[in-house]
């Protein structure tokens, strides 16, 4: 009986490599002698991988270059950011946010502000904005949209990394800034004296208010004459 069947299998063997003989496995067919048929599925993940990485680093790039317009970010927000988009159209500035944008050399869009330092920054904003702009185009936004992020003061510091550098007195409060914030949970940051979009201050003090600025001005003494 063993002989029968070896001689079986043999010539199974043989019919299969016969010449000749029609392939229908489409793997085989472009396989050549010796091949591995276990490549074939890695090459379409391969190639399936590289075109998922192609899309994601084309959207990433149209992201990037629609959110350097202050225009697509007004496109979805409505008030009050509508009015801080046509301020920064205005010939004449009306407040920090517009001042930066009409005056500033570098001529400084939304995404400027509301984005961090580096590459880290940017990309948390412009995941931030992909998000809001999923939920404005599924009609799940919520409008005014709340400000999830507060600017923080490295956002600010990236372009004004020279705010201490002056140590006599009219720079007093940026100089002594720093230790005001690592001994006071509470201290104030950039913003607290220079809000972006409020009006009515004095734009030769980067729109200072002084009912603003002067309480602040006490907290601040307040916990470093105890320091």
């Amino acid at each position: 009986m063993s002989p029968v069947r070896s001689k079986g299998k043999q010539s199974k063997r043989t019919a299969r490599n016969t010449p000749g003989k029609k392939i229908t496995d489409p793997v085989k067919r472009y396989q050549k002698p010796g091949q591995n048929s276990h490549k074939f599925p890695w090459l379409v993940v391969g190639i399936a991988a590289a075109v998922v990485i192609l899309l994601a680093g084309s959207g990433l790039g149209f992201a990037a270059s629609q959110e350097e317009k202050d225009s697509f970010c007004a496109s979805c927000h409505t008030q009050p950011e509508s009015t801080y988009y046509e301020r920064s159209l205005a010939a004449a500035p009306v407040d920090m946010a517009s001042s930066h944008h009409t005056t500033d050399d570098q001529n400084s869009k939304c995404i400027d502000c509301h984005s961090g330092s580096g590459l880290t920054g940017r990309l948390s904003a412009m995941l931030l904005g992909a998000h809001n702009a999923f939920m404005f185009f599924t009609h799940t936004a919520t409008q005014p949209a709340p400000l999830t992020i507060p600017i923080r003061d490295e956002n600010c510091i990236k372009c004004h990394d020279n705010v201490a550098v002056q140590t006599d007195l009219s720079n007093h409060f940026h100089v002594f800034l720093a230790r005001w914030q690592a001994a006071d949970p509470q201290a104030a940051g950039c913003v607290d004296c220079h809000p972006a979009h409020v009006t009515g201050g004095d734009a030769s003090q980067g729109f200072l208010q002084a009912a603003t600025v002067e309480p602040i001005c006490e907290r601040c003494h307040s916990v470093l004459v105890l320091n």
